[in-house]
């Protein structure tokens, strides 16, 4: 896709980069052409880094997140003196975590920016030695959409236009248990040097190029990425549904054929991974529709197909999934991961069946399976709803309860 130009740099905290800028591309080329079916856990040589919705287990680190620095070895703290006063430490969510300080005053409350609006700050970014691992001269980001780290996001609405300030991060809201390799480890706090240069307006999305549209909506969608990586499903599903919101916007401006193209396919990849994560955190209900939405578009989506199955399976529905892995399967043959999966339903149906045709033959008051004639076997309902079972069932007993009225009062 023509948006290289418009992706966030690799080494900008939050933002969904390995290190390099070549990495960062050759990352973002591959999760914007691989196609290849996801693998289940046990098979990862065809893992499928645009889908991600079979990434093997985040392992338990197994240790406790760093704790908040002290003040002891803050940089530049004379700084935040201005005003001839010593500045205070600010307990951004009340939990120790997350602190701000003033280093250089701004313009008052009523310059602070507001969520929604495109925000530029200087940044500058260190680990607990002292290590810098980051410094952006002007990073630019949409202030409450998750584009960045979460520290900065819940920091920079708290800055006033031309404010310098100090943010110390637990590793919970930068990079998690995750890190970032090569520069930053697992379960890494950060000390964030931040001044707040300008915030806007963000663009109207009635007015974006097709070609603007597409690189905005990437954006978001590799963010959606970066977050299940880190395995933060509900943030994922957050960016996921504002890149399809994106997508979905109105639009003043005519699009050509390819870009219109290129946004339904942007479209349909944001759908597929937003079915992941949904999965992740078993909302069925939801997952199941965002595989349908796939489906209206491309009935061949073999991706589509297989969570669709899955979430029915998830769900018991067994004969309703099979069919739909079976036509995966048909257009993917050799795919080792849908025949794996089809033959775990296959086996679980049969089972269905039998716990269903024995409690069939008890109702009916034949428990033992070797007095039913063979012929009779064959043609038993093995999968008589349980609600069709109970309602005649009840039938059955009313009908007794109201012959003995009819037959007392008689």
């Amino acid at each position: 896709m023509a948006s290289s130009g418009e992706e966030p740099r690799s080494g900008s905290p939050g933002r969904a980069g390995t290190g390099t800028e070549a990495a960062a591309a050759a990352d973002a080329a591959q999760l914007d052409t691989a196609e290849d079916f996801e693998v289940l856990e046990e098979e990862e040589e065809e893992e499928d880094e645009d889908d991600l919705s079979e990434l093997p287990p985040l392992e338990d680190v197994g240790r406790p997140p760093a704790p908040p620095r002290e003040d002891a070895q803050r940089p530049e703290q004379g700084a935040g003196d201005a005003a001839g006063e010593p500045q205070e430490w600010l307990d951004v969510l009340g939990n120790g975590l997350l602190k701000k300080k003033t280093l250089v005053p701004g313009q008052g409350v009523d310059s602070r920016p507001q969520k929604g609006q495109d925000v530029t700050i200087r940044l500058k970014a260190t680990l607990e030695d002292g290590t810098m691992v980051e410094e952006d001269p002007a990073l630019t980001f949409t202030l409450g959409d998750c584009d960045v780290l979460q520290a900065l996001d819940l920091c920079v609405q708290l800055l006033e236009m031309g404010e310098t300030a100090l943010i110390v991060s637990d590793a919970k809201y930068c990079y998690g248990a995750q890190g970032r390799s090569p520069d930053i480890p697992p379960n890494a706090s950060l000390t964030l040097e931040v001044e707040l240069l300008a915030a806007r307006d963000a663009p109207d999305l009635e007015l974006l190029s097709g070609k603007e549209k597409i690189q905005l909506a990437n954006r978001k969608r590799e963010r959606g990425n970066f977050f299940y990586q880190q395995a933060d499903y509900v943030l994922a599903i957050n960016s996921y549904d504002i890149a399809l919101r994106i997508v979905g916007s109105s639009s003043k401006v005519d699009f050509s054929p390819d870009e219109e193209a290129e946004l339904l396919d942007v479209k349909v990849k944001c759908l597929n991974n937003l079915a992941a994560s949904q999965l992740k955190l078993d909302h069925f209900k939801a997952a199941l529709k965002s595989c349908n939405l796939v489906l209206e578009h491309q009935p061949g989506n073999i991706k589509a197909l297989f969570r669709k199955g899955k979430v029915l399976a998830q769900q018991g529905e067994y004969r309703e999934a099979i069919p739909i892995l079976k036509a995966a399967l048909k257009l993917e043959p050799s795919n080792k991961t849908i025949h794996a999966e089809l033959s775990k339903l296959v086996k679980k149906h049969a089972d269905q069946r039998n716990v269903e045709t024995e409690m069939y033959r008890k109702m009916l008051g034949n428990p033992s399976a070797a007095s039913t004639p063979s012929k009779c076997k064959d043609k038993l309902p093995w999968s008589i709803p349980w609600k069709w079972l109970f309602g005649a069932t009840a039938i059955a007993l009313g009908g007794v309860a109201l012959s003995v009225v009819i037959a007392a009062r008689n």
